[in-house]
C-alpha cells in the first residue's frame, strides 16, 4: 500500500510564503515521477510543479517565477517552495506520484488526500 502524506498548508497574506511537503511511503520499487497540482472552487484541477527522478521540472504558467520544486530521492518527498503568493493560488493543493510498487508492476498514479492553502489579507 503506498501513502502519500501532505503537509505545510495554510493561511497566508498575499505576498508571503509557504512551503509545502509531500512523502511518499509503503511498498515503492521506483518514482518516476512527484508534483502538485491544485483545485480552486468551481474551477478543474490543474498543474503546479512535477518533478521527475532526474530533476527535470515542469511548473504551470500561473506560478513560473514564483514557485520552486525541489525532491529528496532518498526519502522520496518533493517540497513546493511557493512565494509571492497571490489570492487566486488559493485552492487545495494535491500530490501527485507516478511510481511502481515493485519491479514485476507497472506504473501507477498516485494522490494525497490534498491540503488547503488560503491567501487572503
Amino acid at each position: 500500500q503506498v501513502q502519500l502524506v501532505e503537509s505545510g498548508g495554510g493561511l497566508v497574506q498575499p505576498g508571503g510564503s509557504l512551503r509545502l511537503s509531500c512523502a511518499a511511503s509503503g511498498r515503492i520499487f521506483s518514482i518516476n515521477m512527484m508534483g502538485w497540482y491544485r483545485q480552486a472552487p468551481g474551477k478543474e484541477r490543474e498543474l503546479v510543479a512535477t518533478i521527475t527522478s532526474g530533476g527535470s521540472t515542469n511548473y504551470g504558467d500561473s506560478v513560473k517565477g514564483r514557485f520552486t520544486l525541489s525532491r529528496d530521492n532518498a526519502e522520496n518527498t518533493v517540497y513546493l517552495q511557493m512565494n509571492s503568493l497571490k489570492p487566486e493560488d488559493t485552492a487545495v493543493y494535491y500530490c501527485n506520484a507516478d511510481l511502481r510498487a515493485s519491479a514485476y508492476k507497472l506504473h501507477t498514479v498516485y494522490w494525497g488526500q490534498g491540503t488547503q492553502v488560503t491567501v487572503s489579507s
